[in-house]
């Protein structure tokens, strides 16, 4: 994913794992990616096996390529599991369908699952992407990156 579509063209692949959107350091997010990209391909094989009924029959890398590679599709389903957004957004988000994003969520989860991660979910909530841009720009997520980022309130009166 070279660029993010959408009204918002600022926003980068770099901005959407920000640990105020996915709520885990960036180190914490690469490793976890590195873990299940090969669980995830084991997965992908398994499943168009029993559909295929049987073994391959042309070599790996033939065919149509999917449009999310593996690290955007375990990206887009710790986003939405943190309930940001829905999956439309997210599919305007990676220059995709909600229908793609749905499938990488279901490809996914069970992955999670069986490494014991849980997705917490966020009380952001964003319906176009320059509300992403608007929270990641606010002072909040600067100070505290590793927290639950929100709209900076005056508490003083």
């Amino acid at each position: 994913m070279s660029t993010v579509a959408g009204d918002s063209d600022s926003l980068t692949p770099h901005d959407l794992r920000h640990p105020g959107l996915t709520g885990m350091s960036r180190e914490q997010l690469s490793d976890l990616t590195h873990t299940l990209i090969p669980r995830l391909d084991e997965h992908r094989e398994r499943v168009r096996q029993a559909a295929r009924g049987g073994p391959r029959r042309v070599a790996r890398g033939t065919g149509r390529k999917p449009t999310l590679a593996p690290a955007d599709q375990i990206l887009v389903t710790i986003l939405y599991l943190r309930k940001h957004s829905r999956q439309e957004l997210l599919g305007r988000l990676f220059n995709t369908t909600a229908m793609t994003i749905s499938h990488a969520v279901k490809d996914v989860r069970p992955l999670l699952e069986a490494h014991d991660f849980t997705v917490t979910a966020s009380t952001a909530r964003f319906r176009t992407p320059d509300d992403i841009t608007t929270f990641l720009d606010s002072d909040a997520c600067k100070i505290e990156p590793a927290s639950s980022c929100g709209p900076v309130r005056d508490q003083s009166n």
